[in-house]
């Protein structure tokens, strides 16, 4: 095996691991090959947002193996930076080499490592990551009536029949409006807490609650009002202490980029008494939004003109949502909301989301902001800007769309070392608090149904809306799709970071995208053999320290076959999983005495330290 020169991932080239801490010494020691002839080696750093660079040079640290060795140690900056790294070889003649990520190559050609610096100084809360998340829908989660909408916001319509299609065809004037509704509530919710308990649920994120006239309620009305199809202030904060009585926190969706056109604030229709932005320019929120026009052209998300973007830097919007006494953020903290999830933070200016972490933590110490990023969050650029949300002053967390797409691409047949190399990717990027506080998932809200993408791969979509509204998969499609959910739940449940199910993910419902993927939940028609695996991995989650907090250790990536252990203290727990459709062995080490299957209670006896098991196609185990 050809030993590479430098390989930030091993103890013996770098250490720390990973992201650090500001002011963390960083010791670093390369082996090029003793022919190479090189005589010095310099360390060049890149600091991205102080904008410096710097040379340190290593010391000769004698030869190995018919490598020399090149040591020495840096201070990472004082100040949360992302910084960047490669190194720069002398040989005796003068002439130079440079190393980075692609290897030795000439000057300007090196692609360099990255080094993420953080502050530690403010604690990340350990109850989200430890937990299972279970993400609703509000709409189309439980009813406990059919609510009447007349004298509710918007041309509302309320289907009689729970388990009916929705709405999703264009309206006269080709906009798809989200005005009908289920009569999903509050109190349908609080009825199935112990459904929830039952699952290993510890954090309920709800989609937004606010008052709105579309069923998704991503254009809100007035962030001051529940939405009353859902219920009343006195509902929510019933929720929240009976969940909080089950040992499950609540995390609400703070949408803050945009408003609905008609709101309160913007008040396009008139609904609302108060004198909106786009009813005159004597209005008390004209300067929340930004106009060309007045009132006709305005800046609005992605376009859409029913979403007019707010101007986040204004003094008196940070007000109403943040620092205000009776703020947006910490009135719903009050009434018994634990973490904010923001929507589209790429949005969202760095400042604010920073303003709004330190109105938690003063409102609410132990409480918990988790931020939507679609890529990875540690280098992410937006608008042209390098992003900070994990330095330590942001966000706590981030939704790990990374690891949704991987782990898709490798259920459906991937290699399981392209899953394990950009989760180090992550892991590596990511200060350690942050990567343990990811919020990790195979479904969404925004996502067809995994079900369906694991069951209908790699057929394509039906061409037509209409066509994959009604289309229901086959048999054999939902065996498949069922049978690698089910090993893609060992790995969701096992991975560092909260696993988080999609309502209905668990009970077998399919579904192409947006609106199809938020159907009604099947309440009495559930797939009892995914309830049944979903509801043994939450227990597991809930009672294996070693799941919450674990070391994560690669024991096998290869083809269809991928091994890691979570290590705490002395519990270990192993997960290997088998995606391919013929059995599959594989050796893991096993220091204990018998080694248990937890989904299958089978026993195995390691010899030598090791133990060998027969993985069933399209499954896996979870060995304690």
């Amino acid at each position: 095996m050809d030993i590479p020169i430098f390989n930030p991932r091993d103890e013996r080239d770098k250490r720390p691991y990973g992201a650090v801490p500001c002011g963390t010494s960083i010791s670093v020691t390369l082996r090029p090959p003793v022919q190479e002839g090189f005589a010095e080696c310099t360390l060049v750093l890149c600091c991205e947002f102080a904008g410096t660079h710097q040379e340190i040079p290593l010391r000769p640290a004698g030869t190995e193996g018919g490598r020399s060795l090149f040591a020495g140690s840096y201070d990472a900056p004082a100040q949360p930076e992302l910084a960047w790294y490669c190194f720069r070889f002398r040989r005796g003649d003068g002439q130079t080499a440079w190393l980075g990520r692609n290897g030795l190559c000439g000057e300007g050609e090196a692609v360099c490592w990255q080094q993420t610096v953080y502050d530690d100084a403010l604690p990340t809360p350990d109850w989200f990551g430890r937990g299972v998340t279970y993400q609703i829908f509000p709409d189309r989660f439980r009813r406990t009536f059919i609510p009447d909408p007349a004298g509710m916001l918007g041309d509302r319509v309320v289907h009689q029949n729970w388990d009916e299609l929705m709405d999703y065809l264009p309206d006269c004037n080709g906009e798809i409006r989200n005005r009908d509704f289920f009569g999903g509530s509050l109190a349908g919710i609080e009825e199935k807490l112990d459904y929830l308990h039952e699952l290993g649920v510890s954090t309920l994120y709800l989609c937004p609650i606010f008052e709105s006239d579309s069923n998704h309620r991503y254009n809100t009305g007035d962030y001051d009002q529940v939405d009353p199809m859902l219920g009343t202030e006195e509902d929510l904060r019933r929720l929240c202490a009976r969940a909080r009585e089950r040992g499950i926190h609540v995390m609400l969706d703070g949408v803050f980029n945009h408003t609905g056109n008609n709101s309160r604030y913007f008040n396009a229709c008139g609904a609302y008494p108060s004198l909106g932005a786009a009813q005159s320019t004597e209005s008390p929120y004209l300067d929340w939004y930004t106009f060309q026009e007045w009132p006709v052209r305005y800046d609005s998300w992605w376009g859409i003109h029913t979403l007019p973007a707010v101007n986040e830097s204004h003094p008196d919007y940070i007000r109403f949502i943040i620092e205000g006494e009776g703020s947006v953020i910490r009135r719903w903290l009050r009434a018994g909301a634990d973490a904010w999830r923001l929507d589209v933070a790429d949005e969202l200016p760095d400042d604010f989301i920073a303003r709004i972490r330190q109105v938690m933590m003063e409102e609410k110490p132990d409480s918990f902001l988790l931020g939507e990023v679609w890529e990875d969050g540690s280098n992410k650029i937006a608008y042209s800007q390098r992003r900070k949300y994990l330095l330590g002053r942001e966000t706590h967390g981030l939704m790990n769309y990374p690891f949704r797409v991987s782990a898709l691409d490798y259920l459906r047949g991937g290699d399981a070392q392209d899953f394990r190399e950009a989760m180090e990717t992550i892991r590596e990027n990511y200060p350690r608090p942050a990567f343990y506080s990811c919020m990790n998932m195979l479904g969404t809200h925004d996502n067809p149904r995994v079900l369906t993408m694991l069951g209908t791969y790699p057929k394509e979509a039906p061409a037509s809306r209409t066509e994959r509204a009604h289309y229901r998969m086959t048999p054999e499609e939902y065996y498949r799709g069922s049978r690698l959910l089910q090993a893609g739940a060992i790995l969701l449940y096992a991975f560092p970071g909260s696993p988080t199910v999609y309502y209905g993910d668990e009970a077998g419902m399919e579904g192409y995208e947006d609106p199809f993927n938020r159907g009604t939940f099947p309440w009495g028609r559930e797939d009892r053999m995914l309830q049944r695996r979903f509801a043994l991995l939450g227990r597991l989650r809930r009672e294996r320290v070693s799941l919450q907090m674990g070391e994560l250790r690669w024991l096998h990536a290869q083809g269809h076959v991928l091994a890691f252990a979570r290590d705490w203290g002395d519990e270990t727990t192993v997960a290997a999983i088998n995606v391919g459709k013929d059995a599959a062995n594989v050796i893991v080490p096993w220091t204990g005495q018998l080694a248990t299957d937890t989904i299958t209670g089978q026993q195995f006896q390691p010899v030598g330290g090791y133990v060998i098991l027969c993985l069933p196609p399209m499954d896996g185990m979870l060995l304690a």
